[in-house]
């Protein structure tokens, strides 16, 4: 893969309509990638599949 562009980007489906407040996450082989709808050139991060669940799930309890 030349890019992280190339990847099959999702928005969150609790982002609003206007897009305001978006990231979109990607699937990478053992990875999750992470990145800003508003500026998708700005960066992605990288994140190790067991502690993106953990993030998740942290967050699923609020």
């Amino acid at each position: 893969m030349d890019s992280l562009n190339e990847l099959s980007w999702k928005k969150s489906k609790r982002s609003s309509e206007e897009g305001d407040n978006c990231v979109e996450v990607a699937n990478v082989p053992g990875t999750v990638a992470i990145r800003d709808t508003k500026n998708r050139d700005g960066g992605t991060l990288l994140v190790g599949r067991a502690d993106f669940r953990r993030f998740a799930d942290a967050l699923r309890g609020l």
